[in-house]
Order: C-alpha cells, then structure tokens, then sequence
C-alpha cells in the first residue's frame, strides 16, 4: 500500500490548521499552497485559520486575498489589533477552528507540510492526544541556522529536559497536532505568553496524563522574512523553565 492511500484511509476527521502571523507576506501563500496541495493528496478535510497581528507588510492583505482564492470554507482569518503573543494568537485561533483535531505551525516556511499525514497517521494508529514534531531524533533535523542558533535552541531543550524530565525530545518545537479537545483545555489552563507557550503546553499536557507521541521532523530556517527570535525571547524562556519546575 502506498504512503498516499494509507495516509488517507487513517485522515478520519477534520483537521484544522492555525498558521499565527507577523511580517509573513512573502511565506504565507508559498505555505499555504504546499498545504492544500498535501492535504488534498491524501485526501484529507482541512481548514486553515490565519491569525495575522496587524502585520505592517500587509500580510493580512495576502491573508483576505487566499481567502478569496481558495474560499473562505477552506481559509479563514482572524485580525487582531497589534502583537499581541503567540499563546493568545492559538487562543483566539481556536474562535473560528470546525475540526476536530489542530495543527500548530510555523508559517514562514520552517514546518514542511509533507510530515503532516505521518503526524495523522500516528495520531489514528495509537489514538494519542498530542503528535509533536521533533528536530533532535533519527530522522529529523535543522538545516539554515547558524553554531549560535543551533547551541541555544540545544542547550535550551537540554535544561529542559533535566529540569522538568518531560516525555518529548523537543519541548520548543512549534509543529504539533492535537485533539482539538485537548488543545482547549489546556489553553484555558494558563495564560500563554511568547514562545515559551510551546514548552510550557507540552511540560501541562504531560503533568495532566494527556499522551503524546513524536514524529521526527526536519526544521528549515525562514527562506524570507526576519527570525522573531531575540534576546527578551530566551531571558523570557529561562524565567519560565524555573517557574515550571516550582509548579509542575
């Protein structure tokens, strides 16, 4: 049996993809087109939902346009007045989501859409709530950062991995699939600040009982665009790491 029909006997269900966005004009219809190509492959019901921060490169122009090609049954958008985080861009998201389950991704092109069926298939074989991407297991990977970006994104994983013993290999990876159910309790659980929501959702999903399992993932850095990633971000994360390990 071929990947395409087995991934399509197992994609029961809806799945709806959140895609928040910032200055992505120039990624978001390569992304979005290598989505609705993959899911339309396998066979699979998808929505996509934009969430754009009042993006000064006019992303949310883009965004309104995609809608119009594709329809809005098929790309929907939620502007919002300013930044305002990526843990409360899922949060709002989540307003206009239909399925069933949810896919969190990058929208600069970093998160390749073809891992998406395996992600389901994984999800539909073992029925877990949570199927992480994840960079540091056989099979998966980084390609485009530089020494600096690679020691930080390790180092930071390997704290959280002593601090916090958590049941995945990438807490700060951003390419996940979850129940949708799940996915809501957990938001409503804390209140999401910055890309520390990544680690964060994971290190209570896993303190909560919910089971999560891994697909190994390739990561590539944005081809246009600039990295939101800065100095605040990583201060930010360590604060959070020690939080967590008081609370968890």
């Amino acid at each position: 049996m071929s990947r395409s029909s087995s991934s399509a006997s197992v994609a029961a269900g809806r799945y709806s993809i959140l895609l928040p966005t910032y200055n992505e004009r120039e990624n978001l219809p390569i992304i979005t087109d290598l989505i609705v190509h993959t899911m339309e492959t396998h066979h699979i019901d998808f929505e996509i939902v934009i969430v754009d921060d009042n993006s000064p490169d006019g992303t949310g122009s883009v965004a309104r346009r995609l809608s119009e090609l594709y329809g809005p049954d098929r790309i929907k958008l939620f502007e919002r007045a300013g930044k305002l985080g990526l843990g409360s861009a899922y949060r709002d998201g989540l307003k206009l989501v239909t399925g069933e389950f949810v896919f969190l991704m990058d929208a600069d092109f970093s998160h390749h859409p073809k891992f998406m069926p395996r992600m389901i298939e994984v999800q539909r074989e073992s029925s877990v709530d949570i199927v992480t991407g994840t960079r540091y297991r056989d099979g998966g990977g980084v390609h485009g950062w530089d020494l600096h970006r690679k020691l930080t994104s390790r180092v930071a994983n390997f704290l959280a991995q002593v601090l916090l013993n958590p049941p995945a290999s990438d807490l700060t990876g951003s390419f996940r699939l979850y129940k949708r159910c799940v996915l809501e309790k957990l938001i409503s659980s804390f209140e999401p600040s910055g890309y520390v929501f990544q680690m964060e959702i994971l290190v209570r999903a896993a303190a909560s009982g919910y089971s999560i399992r891994e697909v190994p993932i390739t990561f590539v850095d944005r081809v246009y665009g600039v990295s939101k990633m800065g100095g605040n971000e990583i201060v930010t994360y360590l604060k959070a790491l020690a939080r967590l390990v008081w609370v968890i």
